[in-house]
């Protein structure tokens, strides 16, 4: 077991093996043994159970195998397979063709009046109304075991079974060993659950949105936050480089300046968020 423990690469196995990593290196594995089988079967066999249990232990074969996919492999591809948190909020357990999918954030916010242009520059602003109401429920959420009720009412299931888990990865909500939902963070949760229990105020058709368009909208208005939810701190924004097991890529990340909490990451795209 010690030996194990010192060929094993934690930084490339378990919940931080890349995917197309170990793919690519199975495929050249799996060659290799079929071309030396040809000679010698039981030599390609042993060769193949090798290469699997060296894979299997540093999460490759060919060594640079994780560089090399991020070099060579396409930006789509590995995004695929990019292990960092990508959801915003709990999931549709059915499609429903009566519900409303397609939603531009912006334009819903703009209509129903939640922003506005800015008086002083050329953007959008919380229109103060919004701002208060989401404010006030922010503040009321961040008491003790607020979040846990607010979020089995809104998912209709039982606080007491509900537990929260906060990696590296995000902030996640599960019903027992039911994956409820990820969020960038506890502040990114606060905000979002705030947000949609003041919009329906605001938005006529709320409840006819699908729950990925709800958290389209969700996650776009966290962009406006402007004291964080779970610390009460400034809130910043800027680019970053974020560096998965599969590739790296630049980021507009939004943030708590105070207890570094995440509310928002998104592909930055060469412009201004």
């Amino acid at each position: 077991m010690n030996l194990v423990a010192r060929l094993r690469q934690p930084e490339y196995t378990g919940e931080n093996r890349c995917i197309p990593c170990t793919a690519t290196n199975v495929a050249i594995a799996a060659v290799l043994s079929v071309g030396v089988g040809v000679v010698y079967p039981p030599a390609g066999a042993a060769l193949f159970v090798g290469s699997l249990l060296a894979i299997w232990l540093r999460g490759y074969l060919v060594p640079g195998t994780p560089e090399l996919t991020k070099r060579y492999f396409p930006d789509w591809l590995l995004a695929y397979f990019d292990k960092g948190p990508q959801v915003s909020g709990a999931t549709d357990a059915a499609a429903d063709a009566d519900l409303r999918h397609d939603v531009d954030p912006e334009t819903l916010l703009l209509e129903a009046g939640v922003v506005e242009p800015c008086a002083e520059e050329d953007d959008l602003c919380l229109a103060d109304d919004f701002r208060d109401g989401w404010t006030d429920r922010m503040d009321a959420l961040r008491e003790a075991g607020a979040d846990r009720e607010a979020l089995a009412d809104r998912l209709d299931v039982d606080s007491a079974t509900l537990r929260f888990e906060e990696h590296d990865d995000g902030f996640e909500a599960f019903d027992g060993d039911r994956r409820l939902g990820q969020w960038e963070s506890r502040a990114a949760l606060l905000a979002d659950l705030a947000a949609a229990a003041e919009l329906p105020e605001y938005v006529d058709d709320w409840d006819r949105l699908a729950v990925g368009a709800k958290a389209q909208v969700l996650g776009g208005l966290r962009v406006f936050v402007e004291t964080c939810p779970e610390c009460d701190g400034a809130v910043t924004a800027g680019t970053e480089t974020v560096t998965s097991c599969c590739r790296s890529h630049e980021v507009v990340a939004v943030g708590c300046a105070d207890c570094g909490a995440r509310l928002l990451e998104v592909p930055y795209q060469g412009e201004p968020a």
